[in-house]
């Protein structure tokens, strides 16, 4: 873990509430390893009701650029602040904490499946596998089209498939509800969003036997696991997601029991 000032390269809003933040290092300081799943806390300045944090997921990485991609929703005061940030702005980050999704040694077929700004580590994920020779189908949801993002960015890795509630885009209703869980094996599961849809992703994977690993959204406020605010409870026990997660194999949790 390093804690590290940053330079925003440039700040996109993709839709109402959410920034895609391009950001590199300050001075000539080059990107530590990190792999998909894990996670930044960027400090949040000069906002007097802010004393902690932000946790937020690696998106992407750019190596050539030295550069990470941060989608930021605006939620809250903290990240509310984030997202005005402006290009050649500063900002300070630590990284990177938790740990990753496991990329797979044998080819096979492979889903990933996202909800709303849930699908922030898995274009990280997806650039991965097919850096790995593996081709991955790509299940995406939201309330609606606006809240699908990064389409065309995922569209270079596998082969899109779109839920939105209202039926804006793709098939209408939940993710669970899309027929190509019907319609197509897979070997292996990844999925990260509101915890609703992964519980249902994780029930569908252990009723056919299909491996799955899940990206926890507990809220986090240190990151490194001395507050013990984003406690999860597993077959093992009581786990910080921050540190032992935020990615789990589906197998680890009481969801299923």
């Amino acid at each position: 873990m390093k804690q590290l000032d940053f330079t925003v390269r440039s700040n996109e809003q993709l839709n109402d509430q959410t920034h895609l933040l391009k950001v590199a290092p300050w001075g000539n300081e080059q990107l530590p390893e990190m792999f998909p799943g894990q996670f930044v806390q960027i400090l949040v300045e000069n906002a007097p009701h802010t004393f902690l944090r932000r946790p937020i997921s690696i998106n992407f990485i750019v190596p050539e650029k030295n550069e990470i991609w941060l989608l930021v929703e605006a939620v809250g005061e903290g990240t509310r602040k984030i997202c005005k940030l402006r290009s050649g702005e500063r900002l300070n980050l630590l990284l990177p904490l938790g740990n990753s999704f496991t990329i797979p040694s044998l080819p096979g077929n492979y889903l990933l499946v996202g909800g709303g700004v849930g699908t922030a580590p898995l274009l990280f994920l997806a650039k991965k596998l097919h850096e790995s020779g593996y081709t991955a189908d790509f299940l995406l949801g939201g309330a609606s089209e606006k809240n699908i993002l990064q389409r065309s960015d995922f569209k270079k890795y596998g082969t899109l498939y779109f839920t939105t509630e209202d039926g804006s885009l793709g098939e209408k209703g939940y993710v669970t509800h899309h027929p190509l869980l019907q319609d197509k094996k897979y070997d292996f599961i990844f999925t990260c969003g509101p915890k609703p849809m992964m519980e249902a992703v994780a029930r569908y994977a252990s009723e056919r036997a299909i491996g799955c690993e899940v990206s926890l959204e507990n809220l986090m406020a240190c990151g490194f696991g001395a507050c013990l605010c984003c406690v999860e409870k597993t077959k093992r026990g009581h786990i910080c997601a921050c540190t032992e997660g935020p990615v789990l194999d589906i197998n680890e949790l009481t969801w299923l029991d």
